[in-house]
């Protein structure tokens, strides 16, 4: 049986046994060529598919999922369903109203080239960072894909399916300098093979580990940070939560009560993008068949909007936003799709430390308080220059105090698919705390 036969069947037996059910198919494949040596050590490929229902019986909610597209699996899942809503204790579950949402294909042909051309792009990604002496060691030079389909269909009406996925190159390796040894990667992904370029990669991540080399300690002090993009990410994903519907319903949230309130520098935007030119998780319809839409988390300092599903949204007297998240292992959820920091009039390095590298983000952040610290690489600026890289060094604060002293932001993009799949340009932000050696 195929996924869509599958959730016709499911579909029409929950109509005969009288539940409303909504069941998410989706299906995935990827493969890895890494490259050691100037040989491919590794091919791997994999692939996995399932079906999810979420079945509500008198305002109930259950779940429960299958691997095995068999009549048999299909009753049992349906049962199990039926049965975890008969245990819960909250009753005010439903599925929203469906519609027709169409067949989508957002990758087309990007993935399509042959596997000749995609182990070359692996094997020149070493060769290229192997030109550089001062690389002592290369730990991974990869080149991948992932591709994921999604159906959903619903006894409320919905029904609807598409298509994505991306390529990557990521490159992880050692450089040294004299006694000096720095470990770094880069990771660079497209839904286009044709977009990546494994030379330029390779300079990127010699670039990138190279000026780190040498590196000093810093005074202990409160400087001016300016946070690259990726840094800037990883500093923001363990904050995202608190624009969750989910999160402001369980008390887990300090923006609840701030709709319309500015919390942040007037500079400062922020906001959801499923349909970006260069998004890597765009998506039509969000896991309940909501149509997605770009959603302003922060415009001009401003807190414009949460993320919901439809539950979150009904409880909070708001509406859907297209942030519905569930895999077909999972319960609903809220997550984003591309996290954008707008980039703005542009910046210029003046006097203070350029962080190019955050760590142990979740290890070092209360996602609650918006407290942090964390681990740091960075670079001195001194007189508009890059003077030395500095290391062995935290940064401290508070999430939401920082927000109120961004004073500029870059006026170009850069894409991170690290902790967050999104875009920012670098944010300079003023008086932040540095503990040095």
């Amino acid at each position: 049986m195929t996924l869509k036969e599958a959730q016709t069947y499911l579909l029409e037996r929950a109509r005969e046994l009288g539940v409303e059910l909504e069941a998410l198919a989706s299906g995935s494949r990827e493969l890895k060529l890494s490259a050691r040596d100037g040989g491919l050590e590794e091919i791997t490929g994999a692939e996995k598919a399932g079906i999810g229902v979420r079945v509500v019986s008198g305002g109930k909610t259950g779940y429960a999922y299958t691997e095995e597209l068999t009549a048999e699996a299909l009753e049992w899942v349906l049962k199990e369903a039926i049965e975890n809503a008969e245990l819960q204790g909250q009753d005010d579950g439903f599925l929203p109203a469906g519609r027709s949402l169409g067949r989508h294909d957002l990758l087309g042909e990007g993935l399509s080239a042959p596997l000749d051309e995609k182990k070359r792009l692996a094997l020149t990604l070493e060769s290229e960072v192997r030109k550089d002496p001062r690389v002592r060691q290369v730990a991974g030079a990869i080149y991948g894909e992932r591709e994921f389909q999604t159906e959903l269909a619903s006894t409320k009406g919905a029904a609807g399916g598409y298509r994505n996925g991306y390529a990557f190159q990521l490159v992880s390796a050692v450089m040294a300098d004299g006694e000096s040894l720095k470990q770094g990667y880069e990771v660079r992904a497209s839904r286009e093979i044709a977009a990546l370029d494994p030379a330029s990669t390779a300079q990127e991540f010699i670039r990138k580990t190279g000026r780190l080399l040498g590196a000093r300690p810093l005074a202990s002090g409160r400087y001016t940070a300016y946070l690259e993009p990726a840094a800037f990410l990883a500093l923001l994903s363990p904050f995202l939560g608190h624009w969750s519907g989910k999160q402001v319903i369980e008390g887990k949230s300090r923006l609840a009560g701030k709709l319309g309130r500015k919390i942040a520098s007037e500079i400062l935007t922020i906001y959801d993008d499923p349909d970006h030119p260069e998004g890597l998780m765009n998506a039509p319809f969000d896991a309940e068949g909501t149509p997605t839409r770009r959603v302003y988390l922060l415009r001009e300092g401003v807190v414009e909007s949460f993320m919901h599903n439809s539950y979150t949204a009904r409880k909070l007297g708001q509406e859907p936003t297209g942030n519905a998240s569930r895999g077909y292992k999972g319960v609903l959820d809220v997550a984003p799709h591309n996290v954008i920091v707008a980039p703005g009039a542009g910046l210029e390095l003046a006097e203070g430390v350029l962080v190019t590298d955050l760590m142990g983000v979740h290890a070092g952040a209360n996602p609650i308080s918006g407290d942090f610290s964390l681990q740091a690489l960075g670079i001195k600026i001194e007189g508009g220059e890059e003077a030395y890289p500095v290391e062995n060094i935290t940064i401290s604060g508070n999430f939401f105090d920082v927000l109120e002293r961004v004073v500029a932001l870059g006026g170009e993009l850069e894409w991170s698919v690290g902790h967050l799949v999104g875009a920012s340009p670098t944010v300079e932000i003023a008086d932040v705390a540095f503990a040095g050696a």
